[in-house]
């Protein structure tokens, strides 16, 4: 099934054929050669039976910017009602002035920091006291909120690798414990917002990496033990949209760098050498500069696994060509992967 799904997707993407001959019986071949340049299958048209939305409620974490912002607009719209964690609600941030400005009894902006048990808790108290029968739960948790970093592991201090880990994994673990009950009760939805990079490595991500594969196994294990209580676990795995998530200016990544190298041991900076180093972040400005500006396809996907009658275990909105290099690396040997994207 899989050979044949990476067939029609091979055949269905741009770029130039070649008929060879072989000499021996004249038979022909056809070759693909596909452009660097992808078609998109970012727009993926979801057909599966929609439950109606009636008044259920979802909470949205991550939501002072990027997706999480977005989502707690879109979900709003689509009729739901919304409790929109925001990490800065408590210092005015622009995004929750913004959502707030909308002046709806469907969506409510709440202080929400995932790495605080007491925040957390907070935040079930309040969506436990906000519901019109509480014990009829809550239907969706989306698990959005979560932070990146680079450098190649001899670069990255234990601290960020800390750092990076309790927003994006234990943050993650911490949100879904505390609102499960809720959620069994409604038997409803968890959608944990992973990341192509929660599948397959990369230089110099390490510390995103680690926190994504673990979110990835973290939503399997979840959607064992939720199956037979009928909660339903998903996970969208966007692609390459840093350019539309604000995690990364020219600024920043700067910042970063001059932090890592000012930190790093002496017999690091003497092995490496400034202009390895510098090379580095030159790669890593240019990779940020990339992706897409349009979330419509994360969007998409988080909507249909909060209200089809039957999400899909992953979601993949992504380009042709990272959803490709995706099944390069996780189908085929290591040695082969390795050959075309590593060597």
């Amino acid at each position: 099934m899989l050979a044949a799904r990476l067939s029609r997707t091979l055949l269905q993407l741009p770029g130039k054929t070649l008929s060879i001959s072989n000499g021996e019986n004249a038979t022909k071949r056809t070759l693909l050669f596909c452009s660097t340049s992808f078609t998109s299958i970012k727009h993926r048209t979801y057909t599966s039976e929609v439950d109606p939305v009636g008044s259920k409620a979802v909470l949205v974490t991550g939501c002072d910017s990027g997706f999480g912002f977005s989502l707690a607009k879109h979900l709003h719209s689509k009729g739901f009602l919304v409790f929109a964690g925001c990490l800065l609600k408590d210092k005015g941030d622009a995004g929750v002035k913004e959502l707030d400005s909308l002046n709806s009894d469907r969506l409510r902006t709440i202080q929400l920091n995932v790495c605080n048990n007491e925040e957390v808790e907070r935040a079930v108290e309040m969506v436990h006291s906000s519901l019109k029968d509480p014990e009829k739960g809550m239907w969706g948790l989306v698990n959005n909120a979560g932070i990146s970093t680079f450098g190649e592991v001899e670069f990255t201090s234990m601290e960020t690798y800390k750092e990076v880990a309790e927003v994006n994994l234990w943050g993650t673990v911490r949100t879904t414990k505390s609102f499960l009950p809720l959620l069994r009760r409604a038997k409803g939805r968890v959608v944990n917002i992973s990341s192509m990079l929660g599948r397959m490595a990369n230089p110099a991500r390490s510390p995103y990496c680690i926190t994504k594969f673990g979110v990835e196994a973290f939503s399997d294990c979840l959607r064992y033990e939720m199956y037979p209580l009928g909660v339903k676990v998903s996970v969208v795995e966007p692609g390459n949209f840093i350019a539309a998530t604000s995690l990364y200016s020219p600024e920043r990544i700067q910042a970063i760098a001059k932090k890592m190298w000012d930190e790093l041991p002496e017999v690091v900076r003497k092995d490496y050498g400034r202009k390895y180093f510098d090379e580095k972040i030159a790669k890593m400005e240019t990779y940020c500069n990339s992706g897409s500006t349009d979330t419509s396809s994360v969007i998409d996907a988080v909507t249909h696994a909060l209200t089809a009658t039957s999400p899909y275990t992953r979601y993949h909105p992504m380009d042709y060509y990272w959803w490709l290099r995706m099944q390069i690396m996780t189908h085929l040997p290591g040695a082969v992967s390795d050959m075309i994207y590593i060597h």
